[in-house]
């Protein structure tokens, strides 16, 4: 009987946490991975500014699922399997220690990508693996033998036993149509991660600053998310923002991502504490100019250019502000809405809401039901979480479980 042939279409993170698992877990199969680009790991390359956010640490499972806007429920039984605690052991066992950096994200104590990707190139090849660069994938159908003909755009056609699917995300449904049929529809593709554009906001020109907590609201919703916010010179970016776009994806794709964002800058406080919180920092602070003492610790040029907005002059006094000023400050802080007309791509990453939909696979293999040997891992799932390296355990768990299982 002739060795088991498995083809890995995609060389991402998931293609090849997939194909080397598959050939540790079944020596005798003959492992190659088809990757459209030139080269591969490209993603796992450039993220984290180049230093590969290779996972979180959060190593509470029940914890760890709740930053998947898509896909918690499927994604609690697949990290029992391989989760957080597993990927850091992983990587530790092939040399490559990682380290935790103070919001929770967790990086190569190098702190460059190219130590993950040397580690899985360096694996995959040990292990016998082939990697084929520039091959597209144009078709893939079963042959009346049961087996899988993978014809790529070349026009060669390839013979597989078993094929997982690790591509990554699509932008548009129509990309996913060299696909088998599956028991469900694909979940209709849309951005997530993504930073907001207000081409009319006041605060373009303070590009660069960033408030270290803030609560933003897309209005008419009830989608909110608190945390840092970045000021840019398109609008708004920074982790509060990204967590929202991910959590609002399908929202804000229906109405073309025009909605009114409001933010409030002082989360901490109710608007009668903060309220309160001016009347006493007036009464002792009478003398100083309203422009130069703020109470909140917000960033100057923020403080100023709220000031500024509701009328306060330079020289103006906390003593002789009117409580018609007053009342506009704490409007200003806790209720400033802002017109978003459209989206930009955070960095370099680009992670799309919906995919394959996990219903139409068997939740403990990640096998098709309606295409049997045909297995999916990765982003081209539909499962995707928020920015600080939720992604990529996404990819390591969903490879590990294919792998373990394409050759049974």
């Amino acid at each position: 009987m002739s060795p088991l042939n498995i083809i890995v279409i995609g060389g991402g993170a998931a293609g090849f946490f997939g194909a080397i698992t598959a050939a540790e877990t079944f020596p005798e199969a003959t492992v190659t991975i088809l990757e459209k680009n030139r080269t591969v790991l490209n993603k796992v390359r450039i993220s984290g500014g180049g230093r590969c956010n290779v996972t979180h640490a959060c190593f509470d499972n029940r914890l760890l699922v709740k930053h998947y806007p898509r896909g918690e429920k499927p994604l609690r039984s697949l990290f029992n399997a391989f989760d957080a605690t597993a990927t850091v052991r992983w990587f530790e066992q092939r040399g490559v220690g990682l380290k935790t950096e103070a919001d929770g994200r967790m990086f190569p104590t190098t702190n460059t990508s190219d130590t993950i990707v040397d580690c899985l190139l360096t694996t995959a090849r040990r292990l016998g693996i082939q990697i084929r660069t520039s091959c597209g994938v144009a078709s893939l159908s079963r042959r009346q033998e049961g087996n899988w003909a993978v014809q790529l755009l070349t026009g060669e056609t390839l013979k597989a036993d078993r094929v997982l699917v690790a591509t990554g995300g699509y932008p548009q449904l129509p990309a996913y149509g060299w696909l088998p049929e599956q028991d469900e529809p694909v979940v209709s593709p849309v951005p997530s991660l993504f930073t907001f554009n207000v081409p009319d906001s006041p605060l373009l020109p303070l590009a660069g600053v960033s408030v270290p907590d803030a609560k933003v609201y897309v209005v008419g919703t009830k989608q909110e998310q608190r945390g840092p916010l970045l000021l840019t010179h398109w609008g708004f970016s920074g982790p509060a923002i990204l967590r929202l776009s991910a959590w609002a994806a399908r929202e804000l794709a229906e109405v073309d991502y025009r909605f009114t964002l409001r933010i409030n800058w002082v989360p901490t406080l109710n608007e009668n504490e903060l309220r309160n919180t001016l009347q006493d920092f007036r009464q002792q602070n009478g003398r100083k100019q309203v422009i130069t003492q703020n109470p909140f610790g917000l960033p100057s040029r923020l403080w100023q250019a709220f000031a500024s907005e509701v009328g306060i002059s330079d020289n103006q006094r906390w003593a002789d502000l009117p409580a018609k000023q007053l009342n506009r400050l704490i409007e200003r802080l806790t209720n400033c809405q802002f017109n978003v007309v459209g989206k930009s791509t955070f960095k370099d990453e680009f992670v799309t809401c919906g995919g394959i939909s996990l219903t139409s696979l068997n939740q403990q293999t990640l096998e098709s039901k309606a295409q049997p040997g045909l297995f999916f891992a990765g982003e081209v799932l539909d499962v995707d979480g928020i920015t600080g390296g939720f992604n990529f355990q996404n990819a390591w768990t969903t490879g590990y479980i294919a792998g373990q299982h394409i050759g049974r």
